[in-house]
């Protein structure tokens, strides 16, 4: 599942270190299943506010995560400028999802509303924890307090409707909580 979006592109990864001398790195991918990541080509990486592509000359599973070779990259201090950059992709690559799916991407920034219509904030980020997966809503100044929530994504049970038109998502959940 992706992380962010900005309609264009779609976070799927990230770049976590050097592996190696000749050029290698470590990569963490968001993606379900983990290794969808090594499907997409090019990369694309944020470098001073553009996004520029990033071949891959070669990846393979290695410990949670895997290592990629960077086209043309042959050092480890050359490879070590890309440590901390998001992996993107063009989103329009990303599958079609069956109605009442999302990625998580879309569900960042929603604005969050009780049953009741009270205002809980925005959903910040999403992690995923075994059971299932757990919206982050933070409150902000429009809020009914600036509290950082951690709600479980239910659909049906907590999740009662998400409304990507409006950026809005009701939930069955107790502002006091």
């Amino acid at each position: 599942m992706s992380r962010n979006t900005n309609n264009e592109f779609t976070v799927i990864g990230q770049i976590t270190s050097v592996y190696g001398v000749k050029g290698w790195v470590k990569v963490f991918s968001h993606t379900e299943p983990m290794d969808s990541i090594l499907t997409y080509s090019p990369w694309m990486i944020k470098e001073n506010g553009q996004w520029k592509p990033l071949k891959v000359e070669t990846a393979k599973k290695h410990g949670k995560g895997f290592i990629a070779k960077l086209d043309g990259i042959t050092d480890r201090d050359v490879a070590r400028k890309f440590c901390g950059m998001d992996i993107a992709i063009e989103s329009s690559l990303l599958p079609d999802l069956e109605e009442g799916e999302y990625y998580w991407s879309q569900l960042e920034n929603l604005t969050v509303y009780t049953l009741s219509g009270e205002l809980l904030g925005r959903v910040s980020h999403l992690m995923e924890t075994g059971a299932n997966d757990v919206i982050i809503v933070k409150g902000d100044a429009e809020s009914i307090d600036r509290r950082e929530r951690l709600i479980p994504y239910l659909p049906d049970q907590v999740i009662k409707e998400i409304d990507l038109e409006s950026g809005t998502m009701r939930i069955d959940w107790d502002p006091e909580f």
